[in-house]
């Protein structure tokens, strides 16, 4: 059984990289102008590699209505465009150091240059968006309505940003509920309109379809940056590119951290309270903070309560017919919970 969920997950891996590529070279291709330096800015993160699994989930949305790969490469480059924009931006919000493994755009560019990568992203996202549409012929109305549904993504995007700050300024922990509400702007909201750009590029559907996979999609967001702050704490900095407990020395005040202070001992706390937000604690007491973390039983915890939002995201699909665009958003589902990066 073991054998079987390895190959599965290896078989769904090695699909979404597939996909990665055609998707890269399309916004590459689209990202060219002057002056370079700017533009090389702007491709930085696209360049340094990534799942790109939103951009996967809007073509699988797109076929799983009989749509194909060529009609949704628009709509997935663009949704992967504006996630870039969101990853500038909000590295220079946090003061990041490493994104993914490489030095993040405003510590390599500098500030004024990374500003404007960032909004040459959102602005060249629309654009790509409707000038290669039209060339596939799609109609007008589609085009209409996916320029209105990724704009209202954008903007639930930046309300669940400013969420975000407001949380890390104020002195206290946020219960669940406002964590749940900040990510479901901040991360969900983008792969829902993975979804329904997938869906209106097929031009096959109806509003019904479409609220489906916006549930689906919404559900596999929240459960995505559930398993990503976990992963921000006790993750491998192998695999993530980032220092171990990064989550913690930089004040994050993620829903695993608020989970792990109310599991822990009094001494315990102490100790995590000690190293959050703290720039100077040593490796050693990160590594000891995070080993007290993992041993509140966080961990199964948090992939419990996204595999709840998994499975209302499958529920939201079941009645669709099977076909091997579902399985793979089915698959791709199942791999946000598993992953360990």
């Amino acid at each position: 059984m073991r054998s079987r969920v390895m190959k599965a997950s290896n078989t769904i891996r090695d699909e979404i990289e597939s996909n990665a590529s055609r998707v890269n070279e399309f916004i590459l291709s689209f990202l060219e102008g002057e002056p370079s330096e700017l533009y090389q800015a702007s491709a930085h993160y696209i360049m340094s590699g990534g799942k790109r699994l939103r951009p996967f989930i809007v073509i699988k949305s797109c076929e799983m209505f009989g749509g194909n790969s060529n009609m949704a490469m628009p709509a997935a480059a663009a949704l992967e465009m504006v996630h870039n924009f969101s990853l500038v931006h909000d590295d220079i919000m946090d003061n990041d150091d490493i994104r993914h493994g490489v030095t993040t755009v405003h510590k390599y560019y500098g500030m004024p240059l990374a500003i404007l990568a960032g909004d040459i992203l959102f602005s060249k996202a629309f654009q790509l968006l409707v000038v290669n549409s039209r060339k596939l012929g799609l109609k007008v109305d589609s085009i209409t309505e996916m320029v209105a549904r990724l704009s209202t993504a954008c903007i639930s995007v930046c309300e669940g940003q400013a969420k975000d700050v407001g949380m890390a300024y104020d002195r206290k922990f946020s219960a669940k509920s406002q964590y749940i509400n900040m990510i479901s702007k901040k991360t969900a909201a983008l792969f829902e309109a993975s979804c329904i750009l997938g869906v209106l590029s097929a031009e096959n559907s109806n509003n019904n379809d479409i609220e489906n996979l916006a549930s689906f999609g919404r559900n596999i967001g929240i459960a995505f940056q559930l398993i990503d702050d976990l992963i921000g704490i006790v993750g491998d900095p192998k695999l993530t590119g980032k220092a171990v407990g990064n989550d913690i020395r930089e004040g994050k005040k993620t829903y695993p951290i608020f989970l792990a202070l109310e599991n822990a001992t009094c001494y315990e706390r102490d100790k995590i309270l000690k190293a959050f937000n703290s720039k100077n604690v040593s490796d050693i007491d990160l590594k000891e903070t995070v080993g007290i973390i993992s041993a509140t039983g966080i961990d199964q915890y948090i992939r419990n309560t996204a595999k709840d939002h998994i499975a209302k995201a499958m529920k939201s699909i079941e009645y669709y017919k099977e076909s091997v665009p579902k399985q793979a958003l089915e698959s791709a589902a199942r791999f946000i919970v598993e992953r360990s990066l």
